[in-house]
């Protein structure tokens, strides 16, 4: 369980400060006091979103729902010692704001419901809040000085989440963020929905879903979902690339615009909803160094992805 208020500002559910975003048949909601989770996005008055019936549970259990920021690291890492960008880093592991899988490994960075962004634009389409990562609290366990800027622009057809992490100048910073969107499909049961991936390099993982450093050609997946089930990492052949959610008169694209070289995804057998997460770097880049994008002191990395909807 996770304590005390998020960093950055109070919060709790009387201080939630939802900004709802509207554009054509869609409308949004992000909460910038609590890691600028999407908590909603909604097509013609239909919720695509999943895991967001009890955003309370959750922001208390540190459990991901909704379009959750997984920072500074997307997934699970094998260790808490690493060396990344010219630094060795011991996470402390006393920490209050770490989170852990059922197998005791660090997972996901800091839980979305601990980071209080600060907004910088809203208007009726548009979100902008801005993070600075320099809380002697955030630097324990991710000891590297920087902002992330993340925007969501709400369009007629869809939403675009950019994400822009800036170092400062003290030091190189290494990007190994992604995002978690849940999504699922109205009416419809899980087995029904219609997946579609594109061909890829499937990673190997052991038996904690840590890469082994190997992967295997995968020629593309397009087929109902069936009894099968995904919890799977990938390498992208390059940056832009698409996954799809469809069935009973519904369409959900995942469009990787810029930044995302892999992904994971996640779609258990006995859940009724199926993740598409954009990485910029695959599960445990920290301690591995594989495929980890370094920004130097005072450069920027920018990623985008966007979410479109099409219904009959």
């Amino acid at each position: 369980m996770l304590s005390g208020s998020p960093i950055g500002g109070p919060q709790g559910p009387d201080n939630r400060g939802g900004h709802v975003l509207v554009a054509g048949d869609f409308e949004a909601v992000f909460l910038p006091a609590e890691g600028m989770l999407g908590a909603s996005l909604r097509h013609r008055g239909v919720e695509f979103l999943r895991r967001i019936d009890d955003i309370d549970t959750a922001a208390a259990s540190g459990a991901t729902i909704g379009i959750p920021l997984l920072h500074p690291w997307a997934n699970r890492l094998a260790t808490s010692h690493f060396c990344a960008a010219g630094r060795t880093v011991d996470i402390d592991l006393g920490s209050p704001l770490l989170h852990r899988d059922e197998n005791g490994l660090l997972i996901h960075g800091v839980p979305w419901s601990r980071l209080a962004w600060t907004v910088t634009e809203a208007t009726q389409n548009r979100l902008a809040a801005r993070l600075g990562w320099t809380d002697e609290r955030l630097l324990a366990v991710f000891p590297f000085e920087h902002d992330v800027a993340l925007t969501a622009t709400l369009n007629p057809d869809g939403l675009v989440l950019e994400t822009t992490l800036t170092a400062h100048a003290a030091g190189a910073v290494p990007v190994s963020f992604g995002f978690h969107p849940y999504f699922g499909l109205p009416g419809l049961p899980r087995p029904q929905w219609r997946l579609e991936l594109p061909a890829m390099q499937r990673l190997t993982l052991d038996k904690y879903g840590i890469p082994t450093g190997q992967a295997e050609p995968f020629d593309g997946f397009d087929s109902e979902l069936g009894e099968l089930q995904f919890d799977d990492g990938f390498a992208l052949p390059h940056e832009q690339a698409s996954f799809s959610l469809a069935g009973a008169g519904c369409h959900i694209c995942v469009d990787l615009l810029a930044g995302y070289r892999y992904a994971q995804i996640f779609a258990p057998r006995d859940k009724a909803y199926a993740a598409l997460e954009p990485m910029t770097a695959p599960t445990n880049a920290l301690t591995s160094g594989h495929g980890l994008p370094l920004v130097p002191p005072g450069g920027a990395f920018r990623a985008a992805f966007r979410i479109r909807i099409e219904t009959e």
